[in-house]
Order: C-alpha cells, then structure tokens, then sequence
C-alpha cells in the first residue's frame, strides 16, 4: 500500500509554508504553495528524491506564488489554481507583489473548480472553493488520507485576513462553516504556523 509522505518547508519574509506532498512509491511529488527561496525548495526536492508533477496554489498572494513560475519552468510542470483566482494572480497590485518590491505574475495552466477532483503523481486531490481571505481561495483535501491544505483559510485557532484585496468576512465565515463538517480526524495543514485538526477547531475556538 502506498504512502503519502509530506514535507514542509518554512519560506520567504513572512513565513510561509510550503508543502512538498508525494507518494513514497511513486516518487512523484505536487508542491503546494512555492512561497519563496527557488535554491532551497529545489536542495529539498533533490533529497528527497522525488519527481515534482504539479503546483498548486491554495491562492495567489505573493507570500505563495514568488517561486512558482521559476519552479514551474525549471521542471516543466503545470501551475494549478482556483479558476477565480485569475485576476489576482496576474495583478501585482492585488496580489501585494508590487507594494513589497518584489513584483510578480503568475498565469496558471489549469484551473480547477469547487468539488472537483484533481488526480495527479499516484494522489487524488479534491477542490474545496474557500472565499474569504481572497476571492479565489481554495483548499485541497486528500480524502483518502484524511488531510487538509487549507492555505491561509484556517489556521490553528483562526483564519486568515479578510482586509487585503478582494477579502470578504461574510464568506470567510461561511467558508470555516464548510471546512469544519469535515470529521474529526482530518490533519489541517495551514500556509502559516502549525497544523491542526478539525476536531480541535471545532471543539476549542470560537469561529
């Protein structure tokens, strides 16, 4: 039986996570998030010695995306996103690039929509749309393994911000509100800070 393995990495100026999710047979790897720092994501692949096939992008503030294009480049791989992340993403201005010196555009190759599932290096993936943080904001769930990359929807006792450009509170929370039906046991991974679990969030904090 296969075994998903994942690894995190803690990148760029404001902390950002980066997870290099892959199956331990297959070695084919999905990196999500590519905060920052292209040498030491790359070191890390090389160890692990894994086969990156596709980016995803839980959403497209720059703190997420200033490595993708050179990642995507270097290994001939997909960027995917959710379909209403587009303009963001290809808006320094709204993605925050600009304002930070460090302006970036990512158009991505493929975007994927709400309950859709995205099948790719021996995993499935399933499209969980989470507006709030920003328009596009999503989360992929690995039903099979009980995980969760949740981005900067949920962290561990609170969500993300809802001032930043294209933000919403009103469907942030109804986003939380869709994340936390999820069972107990589901493991959040988070875009900052330290996982969690749905049952604890649903247990513990106020949302």
């Amino acid at each position: 039986m296969s075994e998903i393995k994942i690894k995190k990495m803690i990148l760029g100026v404001i902390d950002t996570n980066l997870y290099i999710v892959y199956d331990n047979d297959k070695k084919e790897a999905v990196i999500i998030d590519p905060a920052d720092e292209p040498g030491r994501i790359m070191n890390a692949i090389k160890k692990l010695d894994v086969k990156p096939v596709a980016i995803f992008l839980t959403h497209g503030h720059y703190d997420h995306i200033l490595a993708a294009n050179f990642i995507k480049n270097y290994y001939h791989i997909p960027i995917v996103a959710h379909n209403r992340e587009k303009t963001l993403l290809k808006n320094s201005n709204l993605n925050l690039s600009a304002e930070n010196d460090c302006s970036t555009k990512v158009y991505p190759d493929i975007f994927v929509k709400d309950k859709e599932e995205v099948e790719v290096g021996g995993m499935t993936f399933k499209v969980f749309y989470t507006p709030g943080h920003t328009a596009g904001s999503c989360c992929y769930y690995m039903e099979s393994e009980k995980i969760m990359f949740s981005g900067d929807t949920m962290f561990a006792g609170t969500c993300g911000r809802c001032d930043l450009p294209t933000g919403d509170p009103v469907r942030m929370a109804k986003s939380i509100e869709k994340l936390l039906k999820l069972s107990d046991e589901v493991v959040v991974f988070p875009g900052h800070g330290d996982q969690t679990v749905i049952g604890i969030e649903r247990f513990y904090y106020q949302w």
